[in-house]
């Protein structure tokens, strides 16, 4: 079995994107093309049904990425025996599994040393990456118990919906003023997928009341945590919260902190979801004042929501600066 590649240098890292055709692997794949340090792995048209040439493929390559169904992720990562070759799944399927490395090395320590010896990585859900960034550090630093009930706005754009979601969308049919020009609240039962890893990651004893909502923006989203000044263990409100998340992400290269308020952040009062797009940077605002406040999270869903957060991960786990043809 011959596979098709994409040629570079002896020290190539070798990538077989698993599942390219989707949203997240066009990205990882848009991505990864450009770099002179990877090789990518394409398997011949005649032979992308052949599961035994596709498992060879995997099992021949550095790294393999799965941008997969949540069941077909978990398919494939079972055909992946060689112990050399790094998982990196964009799926649900591993994000709270036994043996499977949570892909978000700013949150402590020892998540990132985590990432860089481990060889089944999980990438965040992007609704989770803006929640975990905002809430971690606040129940980790003991600013909140651990059995805190929080509540978790996420707006974000259609395209974390997938490619049926942005056909509909970006359809030649729509007129001005058509529903789809509103914000769509959705996950309406209360269960998004999302949630047990919101839940496990953060070490909360309950799991958020989480209501995300759809916008008519390709890409982008705000995730918004409101907090309350009794729900703290110690006085301070709003300024306790900037701090603790200050000290926390002091060193953190693709997540920043706002000063307090945020005041130049803000176009005529508003705060543009879409600002960060095109790139793996997330940054953290603190609104409100001694009783009260509120977090919220601004990042590309399709950056360090999804594909960004991939390449970042992969980075780590080589070796490589994290910010490697990352901005």
């Amino acid at each position: 079995m011959s596979a098709a590649r994409n040629r570079r240098g002896p020290a190539s890292v070798r990538v077989f994107i698993d599942g390219q055709a989707g949203t997240t692997g066009l990205q990882l794949k848009t991505r990864l093309r450009a770099r002179p340090d990877v090789e990518l792995l394409t398997l011949p048209a005649n032979r992308r049904r052949d599961p035994d040439a596709r498992q060879a493929l995997q099992n021949s390559a550095d790294i393999v990425f799965l941008c997969l169904p949540d069941d077909a992720a978990r398919d494939a990562a079972r055909l992946v025996t060689n112990p050399d070759t790094c998982v990196i799944d964009a799926s649900t399927a591993h994000r709270t599994a036994p043996g499977w490395v949570y892909g978000l090395p700013e949150l402590s320590s020892l998540h990132r040393a985590a990432l860089g010896r481990a060889k089944r990585i999980a990438v965040p859900g992007c609704h989770a990456t803006g929640f975990a960034a905002a809430v971690y550090p606040l129940i980790a630093g003991g600013l909140l118990p651990a059995d805190t009930p929080l509540t978790c706005t996420s707006l974000t754009g259609y395209s974390g919906g997938g490619k049926a979601l942005i056909a509909r969308y970006e359809t030649a049919a729509r007129t001005p003023g058509d529903a789809l020009c509103a914000p769509r609240p959705y996950a309406l039962t209360l269960t998004h997928k999302h949630l047990p890893e919101m839940q496990s990651v953060c070490g909360l004893i309950h799991p958020p009341h989480f209501y995300p909502v759809v916008g008519d923006m390709a890409r982008g989203m705000l995730v918004s945590v409101p907090l309350w000044g009794h729900q703290f263990t110690r006085p301070g409100g709003a300024r306790a919260v900037w701090e603790l998340l200050s000290g926390h992400y002091a060193r953190s290269r693709f997540i920043r902190v706002q000063p307090q308020g945020a005041a130049d952040a803000l176009e005529a009062g508003f705060l543009d979801p879409t600002a960060l797009n095109g790139t793996n940077t997330l940054e953290l605002f603190v609104f409100g004042h001694e009783t009260q406040a509120l977090v919220v999270a601004r990042l590309d869903n399709l950056g360090k929501g999804a594909s960004g957060a991939a390449v970042q991960c992969m980075n780590i786990a080589r070796g490589l600066p994290e910010d490697t043809a990352l901005i």
